[in-house]
């Protein structure tokens, strides 16, 4: 199993990228210094991109899934090659099912109730998600301190610090990491130089914690 997303500190989450960028996206990210990327189950073929390009994933990186809403979709995504999954809900199905295939699953969760129950499931860290900030974080941290958070929703490069500082083990961040217009002209090198800039943020906010 997958402990605290081995030690990554951001997860990219790409929604809606086109098939034939997305080998180019995926070197880029990970020569970027990224180590987690997620392909959400809802964009066009993200099934045949994952299954096509998992040769391809450095050692020490993973290529997962994410909005991974059932059981259904879990299945999908394993038999893709999914390294991970990510899921906006809490369905004890989806875990079960990751663990019995010793693929680890992040969960989704919003309340303190549910991040328990989570957590209890054995997803391996729960994705905080709407989260609302911070704040959030740290107070869910009071009684839960021993849950690994992953803060997804609204992380961008001038407040991701505040999400590690508040004891966030992940951030997942979408086109603030890659670059909104890097993924609309379709250049590889401005998302590296871009993955680059916030993932060695993160770290050395990590590094100084």
């Amino acid at each position: 199993m997958m402990d605290s997303v081995d030690g990554m500190a951001v997860i990219g989450i790409l929604r809606g990228v086109e098939p034939s960028f997305f080998r180019d996206l995926m070197a880029a990210s990970y020569a970027g210094g990224l180590r987690a990327l997620e392909v959400t189950m809802n964009t066009r073929g993200a099934e045949d991109m994952v299954a096509d390009n998992l040769a391809m994933v450095p050692d020490g990186c993973r290529l997962g899934m994410g909005t991974i809403r059932n059981i259904i979709e879990a299945r999908a995504a394993v038999e893709a090659g999914a390294m991970f999954l990510v899921s906006p809900n809490m369905d004890p199905e989806v875990i079960d099912f990751g663990r019995s295939r010793e693929v680890p699953v992040i969960a989704g969760a919003m309340t303190p109730t549910e991040v328990y129950q989570a957590w209890s499931a054995g997803a391996s860290m729960v994705k905080v998600f709407p989260c609302p900030g911070p704040g959030y974080i740290k107070d869910l941290l009071g009684p839960f301190d021993h849950i690994p958070l992953v803060a997804v929703g609204g992380v961008n490069g001038g407040n991701v610090k505040e999400f590690f500082v508040a004891g966030a083990q992940a951030v997942g961040v979408g086109s603030s990491l890659f670059g909104h217009d890097a993924l609309i002209t379709r250049d590889p090198e401005q998302v590296e130089k871009n993955v680059k800039i916030f993932v060695d943020l993160c770290q050395q906010v990590k590094n100084g914690l």
